[in-house]
């Protein structure tokens, strides 16, 4: 039980690959608290994890002050905050740099790279002050890694978190807080699927798209962010860990 005792908190911790991040963590011992919007969704994931396991707060990364209330809750919950894997995100303002939205632009980088500054600005208040901890920031395969036309929001957004990642875990480190991120790529979320395409359809897709051959399942994301969060990978520092199959090698 690599997380026995410990309180994790999962922002966009109802879907996709923050479920089933939760869902390992919780599987680990520790306790886990969902963070988002949507309390239906947070409601319906905690129960899957099951009582005393799970707990979920509702919160948005982008406004300052529901960020600083989210760890504050969490703390004053369950007495204290020792992992942080902030992976709320959205996939949306996509077309060539000409055409974007400027609303559409500031919102995806409001919630995929501001979300992620002021949730570690109020996760490293804590934990500098309570023993130390560990962060996982998820960004993208897209982004600093790899680029796709039309994806210029999301890519920039995303390659915004890995140098956010990298230089907080440098600022941070005498702390004894340890801070990294995963990059997955193309995973087994609505997120990878292009519009009206079915599963299946993806799959025969992803056959030649990707070296591997598929998405990643949710799963083995989540393994990375706990062994990236766990005490076998100590010295392990400010590093953006790539999870998608070598579309980016």
């Amino acid at each position: 039980m690599m997380f026995d005792g410990k309180i994790v908190l999962i922002t966009g911790g109802a879907g996709g690959i923050g479920r089933a991040t939760a869902h390992a963590f919780a599987r680990e011992g520790a306790t886990v608290v969902l963070a988002g919007r949507d309390v239906t969704a947070l409601t319906e994931a905690v129960k899957e994890i099951g009582p005393g396991r799970a707990d979920h707060v509702v919160a948005d990364v982008t406004d300052p002050s529901s960020a600083a209330q989210m760890v504050e809750t969490v703390a004053g919950r369950h007495g204290g905050l020792h992992v942080a894997v902030n992976n709320a995100g959205v996939l949306d303002a996509v077309g060539p740099v000409a055409d974007i939205d400027t609303g559409a632009w500031d919102a995806v980088l409001a919630v995929n790279l501001t979300g992620v500054f002021l949730s570690m600005k109020y996760e490293i208040a804590h934990m500098r002050t309570h023993g130390g901890g560990t962060i996982v920031n998820v960004a993208s395969n897209i982004g600093a890694h790899n680029r796709r036309p039309g994806m210029a929001a999301y890519a920039a957004s995303k390659a915004g978190v890995s140098i956010l990642t990298r230089t907080a875990a440098l600022d941070h480190i005498a702390d004894g807080i340890r801070i990294n991120a995963v990059s997955p790529g193309a995973s087994d979320t609505p997120m990878s699927l292009l519009p009206g395409e079915s599963e299946t359809d993806r799959a025969v897709r992803m056959r030649t798209a990707i070296p591997a051959g598929r998405v990643a399942d949710t799963s083995e994301v989540a393994s990375t962010v706990l062994w990236l969060a766990s005490d076998t990978s100590t010295h392990v520092v400010g590093h953006d860990l790539v999870i998608d199959g070598g579309a980016a090698a």
